[in-house]
Formats: structure tokens, sequence, C-alpha cells
């Protein structure tokens, strides 16, 4: 569900340059062509400001996330504390990767933004963590995905059932978190979090069944708002959490979750791209997984849209299974057809109507700053 949100290492991708094409008025005659313009580096003010609230967040989180983890019984303990990095397969202690942190530090972030204390939301922030982490041992184990995080996923070490199992857990411990928190918060955070892991079903219910679909026979519409309920859904529910910890007016709230989510649509257009393209050395997952599974990730989508050669080629492709040496190929395809282009230039487009949320809910740009900071970091990545 929220597995597409790759922990990949960050790098520079184009800069917002204001507001894009909209996927709704664009021409169907398919993508348009994207716009290249500089980009910040890792060195960038804002790169290391994001990179200290993450590093704080994981430090703040992880405790609260381990008590809850530990409490489960062993079979799903180990499970979970595996999947996080901080075991072996074999029980042994592992000095692992948990991953960024990204959706704990948007909780505590908002919750500063708006005025708040971060103290009193670090349980929202590790319930928020737990539910991405059910999507990621879900998703895993439907996409048959082997390597997550450089390392074997759950169920290729323990089986489906123990993998599965212990993402329902964690979906468990998210909800008790919650129950169990006395902030005045609390109840609306977690009918929120319970509507979003609804929406999340709802949107890897979409995306299973659109792999049954022809080439043909699926549009930029559903696959963007497919997409949106799978990554964006869950970013959102993040920002809104921080909001009603913060004590934030529902105005407030709902335009924290508009900004996450579209961030979350630009990360996830981004993170389709380096599905493709990206560098397995960097992603820790082979390149072109989702071309050989045929899954229709946006810029598949888009460039089977554009009624170019290279779309009927593509179609071509993807109307039967993966054969030995068509991934270069396919990649091709979708290049020429100007997949890679459109989503790059979406993923502006996505990032510019973010920031306009974000500032109806945090109009003082010093307040903003972490936010902001998180956005683009998150976004800013190439393959």
């Amino acid at each position: 569900m929220g597995e597409l949100m790759t922990e990949t290492q960050q790098s520079p991708l184009p800069a917002v340059e204001g507001p894009g094409l909209d996927e709704r008025s664009a021409p169907r005659g398919g993508p348009s062509p994207g716009r290249h313009v500089p980009a910040q580096g890792h060195g960038s003010p804002d790169g290391q400001e994001a990179a200290g609230i993450l590093e704080r967040a994981r430090a703040v989180v992880d405790p609260e996330l381990r008590r809850a983890i530990e409490s489960l019984p062993g079979s799903m303990c180990r499970v979970a504390l595996y999947h996080f990095g901080w075991e072996h397969a074999d029980g042994t202690p592992a000095a692992g990767n948990a991953g960024k942190a990204i959706r704990p530090a948007l909780v505590l972030t908002a919750v500063r933004a708006l005025g708040g204390q971060q103290a009193t939301a670090v349980r929202a922030a590790a319930a928020v963590e737990l539910v991405h982490n059910f999507t990621l041992l879900h998703d895993d184990v439907m996409d048959r995905d082997t390597t997550r995080r450089h390392r074997p996923t759950a169920w290729a070490v323990f089986g489906d059932a123990d993998a599965v199992l212990a993402g329902d857990s964690l979906q468990a411990l998210a909800h008790r978190l919650l129950a169990e928190d006395p902030h005045p918060a609390a109840s609306a955070a977690a009918a929120r979090l319970a509507s979003c892991v609804v929406e999340l079903c709802a949107g890897q219910h979409t995306d299973t069944a659109m792999e049954r679909r022809g080439p043909d026979d699926v549009t930029l519409d559903e696959v963007l708002a497919m997409a949106e309920a799978k990554t964006g859904a869950l970013l959102g529910c993040a920002c809104a959490l921080g909001a009603l910890y913060a004590g934030a007016d529902e105005s407030d709230v709902e335009a924290l979750d508009a900004f996450g989510r579209e961030a979350g649509l630009a990360f996830q257009l981004i993170d389709d791209v380096i599905g493709i393209w990206g560098d397995p050395r960097r992603t820790g997952k082979p390149a072109g997984a989702d071309l050989v599974a045929r899954k229709k990730s946006l810029p598949v989508v888009a460039a089977l849209a554009s009624g170019t050669p290279a779309a009927a080629e593509l179609a071509e492709l993807y109307r039967v299974p993966y054969r030995d040496g068509d991934l270069e190929r396919t990649v091709l395809a979708v290049e020429r057809a100007g997949g890679r282009d459109w989503a790059q230039v979406q993923a502006a487009d996505r990032m510019a109507r973010s920031l306009h949320h974000l500032s109806r809910a945090v109009p003082d740009p010093e307040a903003a700053g972490g936010l902001l900071s998180l956005a683009e970091f998150v976004t800013r990545r190439s393959p």
C-alpha cells in the first residue's frame, strides 16, 4: 500500500518552478515534454535541516516503537524486529535500517509548525510509522518483492503467513497506542488514522485490480487517484494528526492533510521514475521490477496514453508476460513515449500545489520551514 515510497538515498531532482500541467486539462494526446531546471544538492541548507529533523524524529519515536513491538507475542515480535532492521533473521541484534522516519517526522514537525509541543505527539507519530510498516509488510507479500532496505524481505525469510500476521499486528499496535493516549486529540486522531487505513486498502485493491486489466484499459485519472490513496493518504494523515495534536482548527487540519497528499503524490511520481531508471545500489531493489511484473505505474500509464508509436510498442509488450531480454526494450519504450518527462513535470506541479496548501495553514515562512524542508527532501531525488 505505502510500499512505493521506497527508502532510497536522497539526491537532487528538478526544483519546483511553479504550477505545471493539471492531468485533467492535459491533452489526451499524451504526456507533455519535461522541464529541467537547476536542482539543489545534498549540501543545501534545506537538505541539512530535513536530515536533522528526520534524525531527531527517529531518536524520539524508535523507543516508543520498540516498546510496542516488544509487547507482541514472540513469533510476531521476531518478524517485526527483523523487518525494522533491529534483529537478524536468527534473532541476534542488528544495527539495521528502520527507514527514514518521514511520516513520524511530519507528525512532529506539523505539531511544532502550529505552535504545539512535539513531546505530546510521540505516540501519534509512532502510530503512523506502525501503519506505514504494516503496509510495507503486506505490499512485499502481494508484489513478491524479495528485497527491502538492502536485505531479504520478511516474507522471503519467514514465509507469507508470518509476514502478513506481523503486518496485521503492527496495525493493531498503532490503534492501541492512540486508544491509550490521554491526549485530548487522540480520539479524533484514531478515527482519522482508521479512515486512512481503509483508504490505503482501497487504493491497494484498485492497484491489484488494474494489473488484471489490459494496457489500454487504464486511464491517467484512475492511476493518479490510486496513487493518492496508496501514497498521499498516509502522508496527509501524518500532517493532519500533527495539526490535531497542536489543537488546530478544522480548516488548518484539512489544509495540512492536502499538503501531505500533494507532496505524497509528487513523491510517488518520482518513486515510479526511480523504480524504472534507479540504481539498485542506491535503492536496495532491482531496477525495472515493476516493468517485469507489468505493473501500471504512473510513467507507464502516461506513456501508454501518448498515442505514439512507442506507446503501441509498450502496449504490445504489456499484453504478454515478461520474457527474458525484454526489460531494456520496455524501458526505452516508456521513455520514448514520454512517460519519464511527464512524471517529472507532474511531480513539480504537485509540489507547487503542496506548498500552496501549506501556506494556507502556516502562513509564516519560518514556522513552515520544517515541513517545507521535509517535502523538498522526499521529492528531490533522481535515479
